[in-house]
């Protein structure tokens, strides 16, 4: 087996950073009984003279500037379970270890891949398109990737051979041990792995517990360590905290990208693509707004889900500034994995304008974009309704012919010399007549001789003449 970790030191700072496209100063803050500190910064802050362990009022008074947000376990553990299930398209067998470590078993993903390097650079751009900072270490045991990730060795170990000549470097800090056991191991003399191996079995348990020892023999394959599984939710739902109130459409479609890459990878994990989603946006002692996209058809590409949301960002207003952001998936349905091919794909050029009519209706509204399909009348004007786009009957190109594609909302009467009709001068009539008597079933009858008529400049035209007494001319429609 062949185990791969990531450790995310920054984690509590990331919750909120990675939604944050600006350089502004940052600090998360806990609070002990009355004293406030900071727990982490941001590289803004650092340069302001801000450091781990100092009170907020220090820190507040080296940046003034400074946003200062409360550490939240929740958002992070949550942050965790969502790259853990953004993960899974690498590898089904992921687990969550504590405080905020990801465990994956990559053996069976490296042929697909082509090879450990090739998997390991899309784990890391994949990484930082979400916004975490990682420590990533690869061995043949999960523990002790563990150790290396925390160690900051971003070493590559395939073999035992390999992890039992590195292994014992690793400085005793990596492990999970208590301060008190830290302090005896120091007097001691041992401040390595190499130390503990060398010191007699029995004296460190009964000094340390058998747990210690335990922890050698996992890290180092002498004994199997199974690890609990982490499997992906049902719905994906994720909700991402803003450092600052935000009201700008492109700092809200940086924090949503980045949401929306999860749901990708959580999408490819489970073969699926999404055909409904929702963005909630909170505002303080307002009403959240909430943008759902309906698309076309399902899709897992963060780049046109994030054109789509952009469009609509540019036509919504918000009440006033956003303070947290909200995406849930509301319709998923199965999605292949995507095959290449070297000769041209009809799916493609499918998918394609799929894509272009959910941009134009994010843009334009819902019912700007439809699609027309015939009905089965003879009237002109009710020979057609409106559809989802793809979804209608187009006919035969025969039957098309016949008839224009362009018609007028209402029939424009037309001025007349002796019977013969004008439209930019006189109208000759090339085809015709095309009788319909239809409707009287329904109280809208209609009696009319249609012709293809040129006029002036060849321009064709579709017109006809009431049947009535007296009956007038009217134009209808104009052929391309």
């Amino acid at each position: 087996m062949l185990w791969l970790a990531l450790r995310f030191p920054l984690l509590p700072l990331e919750v909120y950073a990675r939604a944050q496209r600006t350089l502004d100063p940052l600090a998360v803050t806990t609070t002990t009984g009355s004293r406030s500190e900071v727990i982490a910064c941001n590289e803004a802050a650092s340069k302001c003279g801000v450091r781990p362990g100092m009170p907020v009022a220090a820190a507040s008074a080296l940046a003034s500037d400074l946003d200062v947000v409360p550490r939240d376990p929740m958002a992070e553990r949550a942050a965790l379970e969502r790259i853990a299930g953004w993960a899974h398209q690498f590898t089904p067998v992921v687990a969550i270890a504590e405080p905020a470590e990801l465990l994956l078993e990559i053996e069976g993903s490296l042929a697909f891949y082509g090879g450990l390097t090739r998997l390991w650079n899309a784990i890391v751009e994949g990484m930082s398109t979400l916004g975490y900072a990682a420590s990533i270490a690869c061995a043949p045991t999960p523990l002790a990737a563990q150790w290396f990730a925390r160690a900051g060795l971003a070493v590559r170990l395939r073999h035992a051979d390999a992890l039992r000549a590195s292994l014992p470097d690793l400085p005793v800090a990596v492990m999970d041990v208590d301060p008190e056991a830290q302090m005896l191991l120091h007097n001691v003399g041992a401040t390595t792995i190499a130390d503990c191996l060398k010191l007699p079995r029995d004296g460190l348990a009964r000094r340390l517990g058998p747990d210690f020892l335990d922890d050698l023999d996992r890290a180092l394959g002498r004994v199997p360590d199974p690890r609990r599984l982490f499997t992906p939710p049902v719905v994906f739902e994720a909700t991402q905290p803003l450092p600052a109130p935000a009201r700008e459409a492109e700092m809200l479609l940086f924090c949503a990208r980045r949401m929306l890459v999860e749901l990708c990878g959580y999408l490819a994990a489970t073969e699926r693509g999404v055909q409904r989603l929702a963005f909630r946006f909170a505002h303080d002692r307002r009403e959240p707004t909430r943008i759902t996209l309906a698309l076309v058809q399902a899709t897992r590409d963060p780049d046109h889900l994030t054109n789509v949301l952009r469009e609509r960002l540019d036509r919504t207003a918000l009440p006033c500034a956003a303070t947290e952001i909200s995406l849930e998936s509301e319709l998923m349905l199965p999605l292949a994995r995507e095959s290449q091919s070297f000769l041209p794909d009809a799916g493609r050029h499918a998918e394609a304008a799929a894509q272009l009519i959910e941009r134009l209706r994010a843009r334009l509204g819902e019912k700007a974009v439809t699609g027309l399909t015939r009905c089965s009348d003879h009237r002109p004007e009710r020979a057609w309704r409106v559809c989802e786009p793809g979804s209608g009957d187009a006919g035969s190109v025969s039957a098309l012919g016949r008839r224009p594609l362009w018609l007028l909302a209402h029939p424009r009467p037309l001025p007349e010399t002796g019977e013969v009709p004008y439209c930019d001068g006189k109208l000759d009539l090339l085809v015709g007549p095309e009788r319909i008597e239809t409707g009287w079933w329904d109280g809208n009858d209609v009696m009319r001789d249609y012709f293809v008529a040129a006029n002036a400049e060849d321009a064709l035209l579709w017109i006809y003449r009431e049947r009535a007494s007296g009956g007038r001319w009217f134009l209808h429609g104009f052929f391309a």
